[in-house]
């Protein structure tokens, strides 16, 4: 199938420069200058907007008089929003373009985070989490889909590294930046520390939706930033690396690929951990020890920073030996430890240092898991089968807080919840080596 972003339609059209390999390391760092540190300042606002309500938590509750099952609720019923619209957002992506599309998922989303300050029930929290989940529906799987127009498999790891460093960005900038909000301007103009929280951090992300129209390119023929000798090589590798994948024929073909369904449950055990980890993460931190909103928020960025430190070390490390499993199983595995660990302790100090530990090997096995499925997949094939992977995988981020919120009220305390979450990502790792190695280490 022939498709608005076909790479190979490029490359007979301008003769190839047989250019040395400096020339090569030269181009895809100008496309990565170009659009990573952007695409992750987008991708930061996504997951800042995501993820605020666990700040928002520590007021929110005892203003509104939830409990942790209705927290857990709230914070989840964002995921089945996200299921539903997810594949058609990527597909609908895939034929208009980047640009307009993931402008306009930004624009929506900062719209529906900034009325959270309506909350005064249940029921609205629920709607407008739903709603949330609705409207930024595709913005993760675009912008990977995005990326593999620009990179082929061989240099997708440190890509995907790089721009899910968004996502430790986001926790080490928005934590202390959340708990100053909360502890500043509670009560200014009669508006809670929260209220002002969701207003605020919506921010950004209307005015990166605008940027977006003016800033990005639907494709490497529309860069009017390469010149034609660094446009047929990167059309040139993508439309090479494209000969590898496999296309489905039919949507039955599709559905029946046990390779997807794998990586569903792989991602599923991943994200369950993450958003473990991102919802709970400032509770964790106050029941050690720490009572003041703008200490937890300073304390939360120390998790974050390691993850960021850990995050482009193992990508670099994985293109650099074509090793993929390992590079995904054995972040999950130490992630897995450290959740386990960490109802035993029982001090500040050790409670964060084995934070720390959990989130530099969760958000690590986050990114390295997309170098898997977009080496098994290209073209529609690619744009359906990624957000399939994703949708069906952010599940967790339903299932996560809910069942560990639910276990807490049951239980009293956090142990359960963590021991859960430390058994489902050791499980995900356990199911990464049937990935055949031969399709994806490359």
């Amino acid at each position: 199938m022939k498709t608005k972003y076909s790479a190979s339609s490029m490359v007979a059209d301008v003769p190839v420069q047989t250019g040395s390999t400096s020339f090569e390391s030269r181009t895809y760092a100008k496309v990565s200058r170009r659009l990573i540190p952007f695409l992750m300042l987008c991708y930061l606002g996504a997951y800042l907007d995501r993820v605020n309500v666990g700040f928002a938590k520590l007021q929110m509750l005892n203003d509104l008089r939830f409990s942790e099952t209705v927290y857990g609720m709230g914070a989840g019923i964002f995921f089945l929003g996200y299921f539903l619209f997810e594949v058609p957002s990527n597909l609908v992506l895939h034929r208009v373009g980047a640009r307009k599309w993931l402008a306009r998922i930004m624009l929506t989303w900062a719209a529906i985070s900034a009325s959270f300050i309506f909350v005064k029930s249940p029921t609205v929290f629920y709607v407008l989490r739903f709603l949330l989940g609705v409207a930024e529906a595709g913005f993760a799987p675009g912008v990977i889909l995005y990326l593999t127009y620009w990179f082929p498999a061989a240099r997708r790891a440190k890509a995907l590294s790089l721009f899910f460093m968004a996502i430790p960005l986001a926790g080490m900038i928005g934590g202390p930046l959340s708990g100053w909000i909360m502890h500043s301007l509670q009560g200014t103009l009669s508006l809670s520390g929260w209220k002002w929280l969701f207003l605020l951090e919506a921010l950004p992300s209307l005015v990166l939706g605008i940027a977006i129209l003016l800033y990005l390119d639907d494709s490497i023929a529309r860069a009017k930033w390469l010149t034609e000798t660094e446009k047929t090589l990167l059309a040139r590798n993508v439309a090479n690396d494209n000969a590898y994948t496999v296309a489905h024929i039919s949507i039955k073909s599709f559905i029946a690929d046990r390779r997807l369904w794998l990586m569903a449950a792989i991602y599923f055990c991943v994200v369950l951990g993450q958003y473990g980890l991102t919802f709970w993460l400032p509770t964790i931190i106050r029941k050690s020890g720490v009572a003041d909103p703008l200490w937890v928020g300073a304390f939360t960025a120390i998790p974050y920073l390691c993850a960021i430190i850990a995050l482009p070390l193992i990508g670099m490390s994985a293109d650099r030996r074509r090793e993929r499993r390992l590079h995904l199983a054995v972040p999950m595995l130490v992630a897995a430890a450290a959740f386990a660990v960490l109802p035993a302790l029982g001090s500040v100090p050790a409670a964060i240092v084995c934070l720390s530990i959990a989130a530099a090997g969760i958000l690590a096995a986050s990114s390295q898991f997309w170098s898997l499925p977009t080496a098994l997949l290209g073209g529609m094939s690619a744009a359906a089968g990624i957000a399939a992977v994703n949708c069906v995988a952010n599940l967790a981020g339903f299932f996560s807080p809910a069942i560990v919120g639910w276990l807490n009220d049951l239980t009293g305390k956090s142990t359960a919840g963590l021991i859960f979450i430390s058994l489902a990502i050791a499980l995900g790792a356990c199911l990464v080596f049937p990935v055949p190695a031969k399709s994806v280490n490359r």
